[in-house]
């Protein structure tokens, strides 16, 4: 029961999460410029619109019991096909984000620590069975 407690918390979480993740590729886009390898540069405005669809679209699918346990296997596969992305991180060196400032190790340890987490997270959460709709027929 304490499992279950838990599970619809980080569900709820990581709904949200995605939710302000995605949308905020529109409401900032040039953040996310610099963390785009050089191979996709050149794509770089679509590559920004579909991540940031992309983690929004997962969002929702994650709500409803039905498409939940999907949208979290494809938010799995989204997270791996964001790896290049991590490794052009500890590649780039020293950088800065916004006020953040990267390197190496900052970058090293949010791929080999972060992303699993997230990797994690995302699977076990859309394992729970949390109803946010019930529809009750006569």
């Amino acid at each position: 029961m304490k499992y279950l407690h838990i599970r619809n918390i980080l569900l709820v979480t990581l709904i949200l999460f995605y939710l302000f993740a995605g949308a905020n590729h529109f409401i900032n886009p040039l953040f996310y410029t610099p963390i785009i390898p050089p191979y996709l540069i050149k794509w770089a405005n679509e590559v920004n619109i579909l991540s940031g669809v992309a983690e929004i679209l997962l969002a929702l699918l994650l709500i409803p019991n039905s498409t939940r346990s999907k949208a979290g296997i494809a938010i799995v596969v989204m997270l791996i096909a964001f790896i290049p992305s991590h490794i052009y991180f500890i590649q780039k060196g020293e950088f800065m984000i916004g006020t953040v400032m990267f390197n190496p190790f900052k970058s090293s340890i949010r791929l080999f620590v972060g992303q699993p987490i997230l990797i994690l997270w995302a699977y076990w959460a859309s394992k729970s069975d949390l109803k946010f709709i019930t529809i009750r027929t006569p």
